[in-house]
């Protein structure tokens, strides 16, 4: 009675109902199949294998949120950076507009000033005797010494030792000319100029000109003069 767990106050099922819990017994046996010996150590194996899971889970959080603060970080002082380099070129291109145009005045400004990573740049710029107006709306010669004041004032707060325009003076009548050489001039102390030009008032301000020339047909010669050697002889 002990072993097999029946209480002999008790009456027993009917041997029907023992067979049919035997047949439903071996069924849900037959069901689960074969026993598999190997099932602890697999077991043991995908636990490693869900430990190791949930540790590489862990270090990419940790990675994402690290490299979130870092770019967090780099957005702060890349806007204080950004904000710096705006107020010096901004600076600058103010005087080089005045300078250039003779008169008048001009600002940049952010089309988004909340988040001046991500917006744009526009420039407003008004000729003497013009209103202020957005640089699309102005005309081509305009347009023209506007950008060659903000390329200047870039220039003027990042040099380099050397910088090559190509035909900027085009649009430029002499008056233009003349307040454009002015400004070359005072770069002259840390960088140096190459032009391309056709105007003859922007060779004369120049020390050195290198020209092409067809002496005979179908064969270009290259040309140079230095100004201190003709003013010699």
């Amino acid at each position: 009675f002990e072993i097999a767990e029946i209480n002999p106050n008790k009456f027993l099922p009917s041997l029907t109902d023992l067979e049919k819990k035997l047949e439903r017994l071996i069924g849900e046996q037959e069901r689960l199949g074969g026993v598999n010996l190997l099932a602890e150590k697999e077991a043991a194996e995908l636990e490693e294998k869900v430990s190791t899971i949930k540790k590489d889970q862990a270090d990419l959080l940790s990675a994402i949120i690290k490299l979130r603060e870092a770019i967090d970080t780099l957005n702060t002082e890349g806007r204080q950076r950004l904000l710096a380099s705006y107020g010096i070129v901004n600076e600058h291109f103010q005087k080089l507009f005045v300078q250039l145009f003779g008169g008048g005045k001009a600002y940049l400004r952010f089309t988004d000033e909340s988040d001046p990573l991500q917006a744009g740049l526009e420039i407003y710029a008004s000729p003497p005797g013009k209103k202020l107006q957005n640089l699309t709306l102005m005309s081509g010669g305009e347009q023209a010494l506007t950008a060659l004041s903000l390329l200047f004032a870039v220039f003027m707060s990042n040099p380099a030792p050397i910088c090559v325009l190509d035909e900027v003076d085009a649009p430029f009548d002499e008056a233009n000319i003349d307040r454009f050489i002015g400004v070359l001039k005072e770069f002259l102390g840390w960088t140096k100029f190459v032009i391309v030009t056709h105007s003859k008032k922007t060779m004369t301000a120049a020390d050195t000109l290198y020209g092409v020339t067809m002496q005979e047909s179908g064969v270009s010669k290259r040309v140079s003069v230095r100004f201190e050697d003709v003013s010699e002889d």
